[in-house]
C-alpha cells in the first residue's frame, strides 16, 4: 500500500496509550511502513544500518527514525507524527511521560479526539493498563480502540484475546469508555495492522488502519451550537458593541441571542468588525467581531451568547479534572480566581474526590490538598453563577484555569455539571424572562433619566439588630438626594401572600421567596432601588441572598447584615455592621457600595455612563 497523495479533507487527533514494553513504536512504525508514509528510501537505509551493525532489524527503528526526521531536532513535550489516509491526516500522540501529556492536554496545547490503547497480550490486562485507562477517562476521551499486541507470543489463540478483550471493556465501562474496536495484532510481523491476519481468521473485525478510519471526527466548530463569549463591551456614538470571539457556530443579522447567565434576550442589529467595508452580516467560528442589539440590555463581560434552544449549562459549581502546577498546593476551602473563556469569578474547591500523581497515575483518596504536578478529580463553587460546557461538547467554555495569587497555578476541564439549590429558581427566571412583556422604555432609557440604575440592597439579620430601622434611614437617604427607592418590607408581603397562598403552601418558605423575588423583580423593572428585609422568610440569610440573586440577575443585589455582635457574617454578604449606633453613617456606606457597585451615579443631575462592578 501507498500513503494517499491527495491534500487532506480533514485532521483527527490521536493519543497512542501504552507501556513502554508493549510495541508502540513497533505498531507505529508497521503502520508507516505498510501505508507507505515513510520518506522515500528510509526503510531500506534503516535495514543497511542494522546489517551494518551486526543486530535485526525492528520497525520501531524506523517510526524513531521518522519522528526525528520530523521534528527536525525540535524538542516537545508530547512526540507528535503524521500521516495521511484516504484523505484524512492523521496526528498520532505519543505521550511519553503522563506529566508532560496531562498538562499539554489540559491546557490545551494538545487535542486529542480519539485513543488507541495497548495492550501486551502476553501479560493481559496489568496495572499499566488500568493506570491508562483512567488517563483517558481524566481528559474525558471517549472514542477508544483496545490493540492487543504481541499475539505471536501467546499462539494467536483465540481464547487468549477474547479473555483480554472481556475482562478490559468491564473495567472501561465504570469509566464510562466504551471502546469503538478491540484488535488482536502482532505488530513484529504485521498482523491486523494494515491488513488482515491468515493467522487470525477467526477474527472479522477491522484492523488498526481501518479501526483509524472509523473514528468520527467532531463536528466543524463553525457546525456546532453557537457560543459567543463575551468579550468587552464598547460605546462608540449611540451605539453599544458587544466584542468578542466566536468559539462555535454562525451568527447573522436578525438572529435572537440569549444571553447566559443573565438569559437577557435581544436581536442582532448589526455585525462589526475592525477595518472591513462594508460591514459584514454575518460571522463565524474563529472570528473576532463586534455585535449591536436592537434592544438596550444590560450585558457584561463573560456572558456567553447562543441561541435559545441550545443554551450553555449554568450553575454555581460543577466537576472536573484540574492539572495542578501551582507553587502552593490548592487547598479546599482557599478562595481561587477562576476563569472561564472571558469570565472571571472567585471560586472555592468544595470536595477533592480523588488525587491522581501525573508521573505515575497512582491514585489516593481523602485528601485536603493537591501538590505541584498532580491531577484532582474535584468539585469547584463559583460565588456567582456561570455559564459553560462540558469538555467532550465544547472544548473552549469547557475549560477553565486558576488564578492563585495573581498567578495561573492550574488548568482543568469540565466533566459533570453540579445540580446546585438555585437550578429551579434560575430555569424559573428563565422562562419567565423569555415571555417577558417589554414596553418602549428599557432600564438603560430608566438609568440615564434617573440617575442610578435598578438594585436591591437586601438587609439581613436576626430580630431587635436595627435592620428594619436602617432599611427606613436607607430610603430616606436615597430619596433626599433624588433617587427613585422603595422600601419594600418582607413582612408586608408575608402577609399579602399568606391571603393568597394555600394552608400547604403556607409551609413552603422556598415558594414565600420564590414570590418576593417576583415582585422585587417588577419593581427593579421600573428602575427602583428596592430596599428590604427579610426576616419572615424562615430560610437561612445566605439562602435567602443567593435565592433573590437568582430571581433579579443581572440587577446587582447589595447585601447587608446586621448583627448585635461582631461574628461571621453569613455567605454572599457585601457589608456586615455589629451593632451599628450610628445608623446615619451605617447609611451613608451603603450609599458608597451603591457607588462603587456602579449602581449610583457620583452626581445627579448629569447623563452619567453606567458600569456595574461585579
Amino acid at each position: 500500500m501507498t500513503a494517499t497523495t491527495a491534500k487532506p479533507t480533514e485532521h483527527l487527533n490521536i493519543v497512542l496509550v501504552g507501556h513502554v514494553d508493549h510495541g508502540k513504536s513497533t505498531l507505529l512504525g508497521r503502520l508507516y511502513a505498510d501505508t507507505g508514509s515513510l520518506p522515500d528510501g528510509r526503510l531500506e537505509k534503516v535495514q543497511a544500518i542494522c546489517r551494518q551493525q551486526g543486530k535485526e532489524f525492528e520497525y520501531a527503528f524506523l517510526f524513531d527514525a521518522f519522528l526525528e526526521e520530523q521534528e527536525q531536532g525540535i524538542t516537545i513535550d508530547t512526540a507528535r507524527t503524521f500521516f495521511t489516509w484516504n484523505t484524512r491526516q492523521y496526528i498520532i500522540i505519543d505521550a511519553p511521560g503522563h506529566k508532560e501529556f496531562l498538562k499539554n492536554m489540559i491546557s490545551g496545547a494538545a487535542r486529542a479526539e480519539a485513543a488507541l490503547l495497548l495492550i501486551d497480550a502476553a501479560e493481559g490486562v496489568r496495572e499499566q493498563s488500568i493506570k491508562h485507562g483512567y488517563l483517558l477517562s481524566l481528559l474525558g476521551v471517549k472514542q477508544v480502540g483496545v490493540v492487543v499486541n504481541k499475539m505471536d507470543l501467546v499462539g494467536y489463540r483465540q481464547e487468549v484475546f477474547e479473555g483480554i478483550e472481556t475482562e478490559y471493556r468491564d473495567f472501561l465501562a465504570q469509566l464510562n469508555v466504551v471502546p469503538e474496536r478491540v484488535v488482536p495484532v502482532s505488530a513484529k510481523y504485521g498482523d491486523n495492522i494494515v491488513t488482515r491476519s491468515e493467522r487470525m481468521s477467526w477474527y472479522r473485525g477491522p484492523t488498526v488502519l481501518e479501526t483509524l478510519g472509523l473514528f468520527r471526527k467532531e463536528t466543524a466548530r463553525a457546525e456546532q451550537p453557537l457560543r459567543f463569549p463575551v468579550q468587552d463591551v464598547y460605546k462608540f456614538d449611540a451605539r453599544r458593541i458587544l466584542a468578542g470571539r466566536v468559539t462555535a457556530g454562525r451568527l447573522k443579522v436578525g438572529d435572537r441571542l440569549v444571553f447566559s447567565p443573565s438569559n437577557k434576550t435581544a436581536n442582532i442589529k448589526s455585525v462589526e468588525a475592525f477595518n472591513i467595508e462594508p460591514q459584514p452580516i454575518e460571522a463565524q467560528a474563529g472570528q473576532s467581531i463586534g455585535i449591536t442589539l436592537d434592544e438596550q440590555i444590560f450585558i457584561e463581560r463573560g456572558e456567553i451568547a447562543s441561541r435559545q434552544d441550545e443554551i450553555p449549562l449554568v450553575s454555581t459549581a460543577f466537576r472536573a479534572n484540574l492539572f495542578w502546577l501551582g507553587r502552593r498546593p490548592l487547598e479546599r476551602g482557599k478562595k481561587y480566581v477562576l476563569r472561564l473563556a472571558t469570565r472571571e469569578v472567585d471560586c472555592e474547591v468544595a470536595a477533592i474526590h480523588r488525587i491522581i500523581d501525573a508521573a505515575d497515575l497512582n491514585q489516593r483518596q481523602g485528601a485536603s490538598a493537591v501538590g505541584r504536578n498532580e491531577v484532582a478529580d474535584l468539585t469547584l463553587r463559583a460565588k456567582s453563577p456561570l455559564s459553560f460546557d462540558l469538555y467532550g461538547s465544547f472544548e473552549t467554555t469547557g475549560r477553565f484555569v486558576l488564578v492563585d495569587d495573581f498567578d495561573i497555578a492550574g488548568g482543568g476541564i469540565i466533566t459533570e455539571l453540579v445540580h446546585d439549590e438555585q437550578e429551579f429558581l434560575r430555569d424559573e427566571a428563565r422562562r419567565r424572562d423569555f415571555a417577558w412583556v417589554k414596553g418602549e422604555v428599557g432600564l438603560e432609557e430608566r438609568a440615564q433619566h434617573f440617575g442610578h440604575r435598578a438594585a436591591v440592597v437586601l438587609v439581613t439579620g436576626a430580630a431587635h439588630t436595627g435592620k428594619s430601622f436602617l432599611a427606613r434611614k436607607l430610603e430616606a437617604f436615597l430619596v433626599a438626594e433624588g433617587r427613585h427607592a422603595y422600601l419594600l418590607d418582607a413582612e408586608n408581603l408575608r402577609r399579602g401572600l399568606d391571603a393568597d397562598l394555600s394552608q400547604s403552601q403556607k409551609a413552603d418558605s422556598a415558594e414565600m421567596v420564590r414570590r418576593y423575588g417576583e415582585v422585587a423583580r417588577l419593581l427593579i423593572d421600573t428602575g427602583l432601588i428596592v430596599v428590604s428585609t427579610t426576616n419572615p422568610f424562615g430560610l437561612a440569610h445566605h439562602q435567602v441572598i443567593q435565592a433573590i440573586r437568582t430571581l433579579v440577575h443581572p440587577a446587582p443585589v447589595i447585601a447587608v447584615h446586621m448583627s448585635k455582635t461582631e461574628e461571621e457574617p453569613p455567605p454572599g454578604t457585601d457589608l456586615h455592621f455589629a451593632g451599628p449606633k450610628d445608623f446615619d453613617a451605617a447609611a451613608r456606606r451603603i450609599l458608597e457600595e451603591l457607588k462603587r457597585k456602579g449602581v449610583l451615579a457620583h452626581a445627579i443631575g448629569a447623563k452619567p455612563t453606567f458600569q456595574y462592578s461585579i
